[in-house]
C-alpha cells in the first residue's frame, strides 16, 4: 500500500457510531472536532485510565509542584453527547468485523480512530526497585509530588526534554538533582550538537548536576551506579529517555505499523484498514511539505491532527494532514520553542549569541526556511511559523542579524 490510498466512502452519519480509544489531548480533540463539525451519530471515547480526561503539560510542573490538583480537559461531555468509557482498557481489534476486544468484553463500532499517544520506556532492570519513578500519567505525577515536596536527593535518568522539565521542577522545589545522560550532551536525539551544547550550562546555572557519558550500569535503592563505577546517592529516581508509541495491542490487527511500531497513516490519517484512523503520538504520517513521514510526539500534533480526521470522518469536505510540526518547553527559567522540520544537510544559520539569555537558530534548504529553534525570542518562532508555511526564499544575511526582525528576510 503507498502511502495507503484507500477506497474509504464518506461516513453516513444517521446511525454510525464513532469509537475512539484513547482519551487524551488527540482523544479528546477528536471527539469535540466530530461535533463541532457537525457530526451527529453516535461518539465514544475509551480511555484505560479512570481519571476524567486531562492535558499532560501541566503535569511537568503545576501538579508536581502542588500548583494544581490536576489537569482536567474543560470540556462538558454530556453536553457534547460524547459517551465516556473510562477505566476501560482495550486489548485488541478485529477489522473485518470492526469489533474491539477490551477487558470487559468486546466493543462494536462503525468508524475506529487510534488516540492511545505513546507510553515511557522503562529503564531495564527497574521494574521491581522502589523509588524509581516515570512522569506521563497524573498517578505517575502524584506519587513524584511528595517526593519533591520532602525535597530528596533526585536522580533523572535521560537529558532529553522530559528530563530536563523535571529537573527543572525538582530544583525548583528545593531538592538536590543530577541528572545522568548516556549520550556527550543533552538533547543528543533532538538537536545538534553545536545546537544543544550550550544548553547544558542551563543545568549548572540552576544548581542541578549534569553527568554526560554517563552509563546507567544499575538502580539499587537509594542509589544509581554508573558503568564506570561511580554511584550517585539517590532518595527517588525519575526516568526520562523516551516513549514509543502505545500500539502493543494492536499486535495481529492488520493495521500497518512501521519502523518504531507507530500505526502508520496516509495524508488523511487514515490506516491500512477501512474506517480506521489513527492520530497524535501513536501515529505517523507523510509530509509532503518535508518529503518523509513523520513522528511527531508533541502536543500540538494531537491539537491539530484530530480536525482532520473529523473531516475524513464526516467525508463532505475532506482533508489532509501536513501541518509544520511546533512545541515548547519551559526549562530552567527559558521558554524553548521550536517550529518545522530539519535534516543534518540543512544550512544552520544563528540568530544571537547562545550564550545570552535569548537567541535563535534557522534551518535552511535552498534558500527557503525549514526549521527555527527559539530560546527566549518568541516573536522569532511565530514569524518563523509562517516563513515555514510560506516557503518563500529568504535572505541569510537579515536572518543572522538578531536586531531585525526575521520577516525582513523576504527577497
Amino acid at each position: 500500500m503507498s502511502e495507503q490510498t484507500q477506497n474509504q466512502a464518506p461516513v453516513p452519519q444517521a446511525g454510525r457510531h464513532v469509537v475512539i480509544v484513547g482519551a487524551g489531548m488527540a482523544g479528546v480533540q477528536t471527539a469535540v472536532a466530530l461535533r463541532e463539525q457537525g457530526f451527529t451519530g453516535a461518539v465514544t471515547l475509551i480511555g484505560a485510565e479512570p481519571h476524567q480526561p486531562y492535558d499532560r503539560p501541566p503535569l511537568s510542573k503545576a501538579v508536581l509542584l502542588g500548583k494544581a490538583e490536576g489537569s482536567a480537559f474543560d470540556v462538558d461531555f454530556e453536553a457534547l453527547d460524547i459517551t465516556l468509557e473510562l477505566g476501560r482498557e482495550v486489548t485488541g481489534v478485529r477489522p473485518a468485523e470492526h469489533t474491539l476486544d477490551t477487558a470487559t468484553g468486546p466493543a462494536r463500532y462503525d468508524v475506529l480512530v487510534l488516540a492511545t499517544g505513546a507510553e515511557p520506556i522503562r529503564l531495564p532492570g527497574t521494574e521491581d526497585i522502589p523509588g524509581v519513578h516515570l512522569l506521563r500519567t497524573l498517578d505517575d505525577a502524584e506519587r513524584l509530588r511528595p517526593v519533591l515536596a520532602a525535597q530528596r536527593d533526585i536522580v533523572v535518568v535521560g537529558a532529553g526534554w522530559i528530563g530536563a522539565e523535571f529537573a527543572t521542577a525538582a530544583r525548583e522545589a528545593g531538592c538536590a538533582v543530577t541528572v545522568v545522560e548516556a549520550a556527550e550532551r543533552p538533547l543528543a536525539g533532538a538537536l545538534p550538537e553545536e545546537v544543544a551544547a550550550p544548553m547544558a550550562a542551563w543545568y549548572a546555572d540552576a544548581g542541578a548536576e549534569l553527568r554526560t557519558h554517563a552509563r546507567v550500569e544499575h538502580v539499587e535503592p537509594g542509589a544509581v551506579l554508573l558503568d564506570d563505577g561511580t554511584r550517585v546517592p539517590a532518595g527517588a529516581v525519575v526516568v526520562g529517555i523516551g516513549a514509543r508509541p502505545a500500539t502493543g495491542w494492536l499486535t495481529g490487527s492488520g493495521i500497518t505499523l512501521g519502523a518504531h511500531r507507530e500505526v502508520v497513516a496516509d495524508d488523511r490519517l487514515r490506516t491500512s484498514e477501512p474506517d480506521v484512523y489513527a492520530v497524535g503520538d501513536c501515529s505517523s504520517f507523510p509530509s509532503g511539505r518535508y518529503g518523509e513521514r513523520l513522528m511527531v510526539h508533541h502536543w500540538d500534533n494531537a491539537l491539530q491532527g484530530p480536525r482532520t480526521v473529523a473531516a475524513n470522518i464526516i467525508g463532505e469536505s475532506p482533508a489532509t494532514y501536513d501541518p509544520v510540526p511546533y512545541f515548547w518547553s519551559e526549562q530552567f527559567g527559558r521558554f524553548v520553542q521550536y517550529a518545522g522540520h530539519h535534516a543534518a544537510a540543512d544550512t544552520t544559520v544563528w540568530r544571537g549569541d547562545p550564550q545570552g539569555a535569548s537567541w535563535s537558530v534557522c534551518w535552511l534548504r535552498e534558500s527557503r526556511l525549514v526549521g527555527v529553534l527559539a530560546v527566549g525570542r518568541p516573536r522569532d518562532l511565530a514569524q518563523g511559523r509562517k516563513l515555514i508555511e510560506s516557503g518563500v526564499p529568504l535572505d541569510p544575511q537579515v536572518i543572522s542579524d538578531p536586531t531585525r526582525p526575521l520577516k525582513a528576510a523576504v527577497g
